[in-house]
């Protein structure tokens, strides 16, 4: 079910668990396959904000909110 992208604390509704452990215990197994998968997943979105900072023109150590809204 985790692969499948719902909701567990829909799934927890849907199963009538009182406890969200018992719902991803029982419908959560994952492989390390899965976990590069999401590592991956993350690089490239690391990657995107690293690329949307520069064409902002934000330099490395300069990518605080406050200082993105002084340099609007």
């Amino acid at each position: 079910m985790a692969k499948s992208g719902m909701n567990p604390k829909v799934l927890q509704y849907l199963m009538g668990h009182s406890d969200i452990s018992v719902t991803l215990n029982t419908y959560t197994h994952l492989k390390l396959d899965d976990a590069k998968e999401e590592m991956e997943k993350l690089a490239l979105k690391a990657a995107d904000a690293e690329e949307e900072m520069e064409k902002l023109g934000v330099k490395e150590n300069e990518h605080s909110v406050i200082k993105l809204r002084q340099s609007s």
